[in-house]
């Protein structure tokens, strides 16, 4: 409710503004009055009304001083001058000291409901932006960590935009990244029996075992450093440095992480990592030439860096730069691939592809085995990221018959027709329109619209209950049923409302608080804009 005080030395006045305003019609409460500017001020310091009506002549201190303190006191209510002087220069500095309105003695009641209608109407839209600001804040804040690690995956993939790297803003955690020297160590789970037998969810329990020995590893060998999931089985530890450590000691520290990482993750979860080293980078944009080079040494495995473990190094060389050719960035591909894929772009999808296909046969480096070797990562991304959306790619595609198309693959172009087809059928499928995981999370939530639109319901929270991240089941939500999930949530809150209001049973602002909002003037904007009426319209 909205809080209003009244400041007059004529009982009288009090007595009368008291009967004289709809309070109920303005969702309003009185909270206190005085009989002179004194008294006035110490109230409102205590009672922090949203409006103040007061007159201006009265003892001790007059309203024009008292109104010019509480504004240096930064008191940002409404305030409303009823005097019974019309006096032009009291009228100025009254508009100076932002007085919203200059009433003169006796006003009718038509002209003060009319003012202080506006002034709620008004103090309900700053409300209104107010909480949209702390919402936003409030959703910056619970989001800064995910960004943090989007931006991170970004930087360490190459996704990151031109104009962001010409920019080179970097968020505050990470300002580091601007001193120092920086390369990553590339980490890949080995696809070997043990792996086969690992269903998805099993996966990604172990992708987030792996995380927890890499970075106490890592802590232990490096003071800063960042771990990054990128796809499938394929992670990075971004380390940093000081700008005068000597390459070969920071080389030898990488070299018995590396070690250390093969064993713990061997003897505690029998699985066999490879690992790859990327070049020394002293700019951060470079970091992610630094992640190519890593999983390039990995791929190839090139330049063991001790006997008996799966550790490579290509000496921070390019091979593809060496040559004079573009270099081919599969880790930047891979990213974008994936991203694509999960929200069912199609032609993008394609274009990139494309685009990939084409540095590989520019590069004429494509062998059968790297072709192949290319193919079995992509569709590992493939299963991976769309498990993420509720998409079963296993229960698709028969594994025997992937196996065979894999090896079939010789050539570029091959690889690429496969891709597409692949592509092609995942975004048109009925499961992708429609599969069982996602038409049972949209049941749920209608459902759980209806049976709770009265309480503060969030996107956020159903994503929760229903274990799909809030993107997508937004997208879901949207794709299924043709409309977002706040105005279908509006749409039944409104609906709810109309049949409350024709009934006539409830006034406006006990159905506002039925169907879930305390604001009434935002009910009574949004009812109209839904149904086109007025909700007292249909009060009446």
């Amino acid at each position: 409710m909205w809080k209003i005080a009244i400041i007059d030395d004529d009982q009288q006045v009090l007595q009368g503004m008291r009967k004289a305003i709809p309070w109920d019609r303005l969702n309003a409460e009185w909270v206190g009055e005085a009989m002179n500017g004194e008294d006035g001020l110490r109230m409102i310091r205590r009672e922090r009304p949203d409006i103040v009506i007061t007159d201006i002549y009265m003892p001790v201190m007059n309203g024009l001083d008292m109104i010019e303190r509480l504004r240096d006191e930064q008191f940002d209510g409404k305030i409303v001058i009823l005097s019974g002087y019309s006096d032009f220069e009291y009228a100025r500095k009254a508009l100076r000291l932002n007085v919203c309105d200059y009433l003169s003695k006796p006003v009718s009641l038509p002209t003060l409901h009319s003012v202080l209608g506006q002034i709620v109407a008004d103090l309900s839209e700053d409300e209104e932006k107010r909480m949209e600001q702390e919402d936003l804040h409030r959703k910056l804040s619970l989001y800064a960590p995910f960004v943090e690690q989007e931006w991170i995956k970004s930087a360490v993939s190459g996704t990151l935009t031109e104009s962001y790297l010409r920019s080179g803003a970097i968020p505050a955690p990470y300002r580091h990244w601007a001193r120092g020297s920086h390369l990553v160590l590339a980490v890949d789970i080995a696809r070997d029996a043990r792996f086969s037998g690992l269903s998805l969810p099993d996966l990604h329990l172990f992708r987030f075992a792996v995380r927890n020995i890499a970075t106490e590893l890592a802590g232990a060998a490096f003071e800063t450093f960042e771990h990054t999931e990128l796809y499938g089985t394929r992670s990075a530890l971004v380390l940093h440095a000081e700008r005068e450590t000597d390459p070969s000691a920071i080389e030898a520290r990488v070299a018995e992480l590396g070690m250390k990482l093969i064993d713990a993750v061997r003897s505690y979860l029998k699985l066999t990592l490879f690992l790859g080293v990327g070049g020394i980078k002293s700019d951060w944009r470079e970091i992610s030439d630094s992640t190519e080079e890593a999983f390039h040494a990995i791929d190839r495995k090139s330049r063991p860096l001790a006997a008996g473990y799966a550790l490579y190094s290509n000496g921070g060389k390019d091979a593809d730069a060496a040559s004079g050719t573009a270099p081919i960035r599969p880790v930047k591909f891979y990213q974008e691939l994936a991203a694509a894929l999960k929200l069912s772009h199609e032609q993008q999808a394609n274009e990139l592809i494309d685009a990939f296909v084409g540095q590989l046969k520019e590069a004429n480096e494509a062998t059968p085995a790297y072709l192949q070797m290319l193919a079995r990562e992509l569709w590992t991304i493939f299963a991976y990221s769309l498990y993420e959306v509720g998409m079963v790619l296993d229960e698709m595609f028969p594994d025997e018959r992937l196996r065979q198309e894999r090896s079939a693959i010789a050539q570029p172009e091959q690889l690429a027709e496969w891709l597409k087809g692949k592509v092609s059928f995942i975004c048109n499928s009925r499961q992708w329109k429609g599969n069982s995981k996602h038409r049972q999370a949209v049941d749920f939530m209608i459902q759980y619209i209806h049976e709770n639109y009265r309480e503060e319901i969030t996107l956020a929270d159903l994503a929760d209950k229903v274990y799909i991240s809030r993107n997508y089941l937004s997208n879901i939500f949207k794709n299924t049923t043709g409309e977002s999930f706040n105005t279908y949530l509006t749409r039944v809150r409104m609906e709810k409302a109309k049949e409350l209001l024709m009934e006539r049973r409830m006034l406006v602002y006990e159905v506002a608080e039925s169907v879930g909002y305390k604001n009434v003037p935002y009910f009574s904007t949004l009812f109209k804009k839904f149904t086109g009426m007025n909700p007292t319209e249909l009060a009446k």
